[in-house]
């Protein structure tokens, strides 16, 4: 996490640090990115870098946070707008990810995360809901959920329906990038697959 100083920042000199790391990251992924380029772009001193954050690693994974937080905020008013019908709610969700991630402005960005992906990436994005500050948010979005057509016994199974479902959708985000599909070839693989977990898997 970012150092109390970056948060007394302005608002502005906030927003031009995070523009010049979204540039780096977009130009080269996490393992290849130069806090020297990202501080050239901001207009910043080396030193000044250090006193908001510990390193680029530290300012990589608060960019993936805040995309995680906002990929969390969309869901829940998904789920709200679809009436908590689960599987609609993760459809919506997926189809605004591909028009996000192929979007100019962000493609490289994002391709330089999935196609570099490691654990620490994937639980970051995926905002672990075992870590104590996401418990009472993870309840909280359980509630919504319309679990009459879902074939589930209790809230545990409904957990790991959403882990399931989570994991679906997080690896076609990948393949998305790594086999290069076109948004409709994406989605059309999603929707196969979201309808065979739909229908079940084996037969009676």
């Amino acid at each position: 996490m970012p150092k109390q100083t970056f948060f007394h920042l302005s608002n502005d000199k906030k927003d031009t640090l995070i523009h010049a790391a979204k540039q780096e990251f977009s130009r080269a992924p996490l393992h290849e990115a130069s806090i020297a380029n990202i501080i050239k772009s901001a207009g910043i001193p080396r030193g000044s870098f250090y006193q908001y954050f510990e390193d680029k690693e530290d300012l990589f994974y608060y960019l993936l946070n805040q995309l995680a937080e906002k990929n969390n905020q969309r869901f829940i008013s998904v789920l709200n707008e679809k009436n908590g019908d689960l599987f609609e709610t993760f459809i919506a969700t997926f189809q605004f990810m591909i028009e996000v991630h192929r979007n100019e402005e962000h493609n490289n960005f994002f391709k330089n995360v999935y196609l570099n992906m490691n654990y620490k990436h994937e639980k970051t994005l995926a905002k672990d809901v075992y870590e104590e500050n996401q418990k009472s948010q993870f309840l909280n979005t359980l509630k919504l959920i319309d679990t009459s057509n879902l074939n589930i016994q209790d809230e545990h199974e409904l957990h790991h329906v959403l882990k399931i479902l989570m994991g679906v959708t997080f690896q076609n985000i990948v393949q998305l990038f790594v086999r290069e599909y076109s948004g409709e070839e994406a989605l059309r693989n999603y929707l196969v697959q979201m309808d065979l977990l739909k229908r079940g898997l084996q037969k009676n």
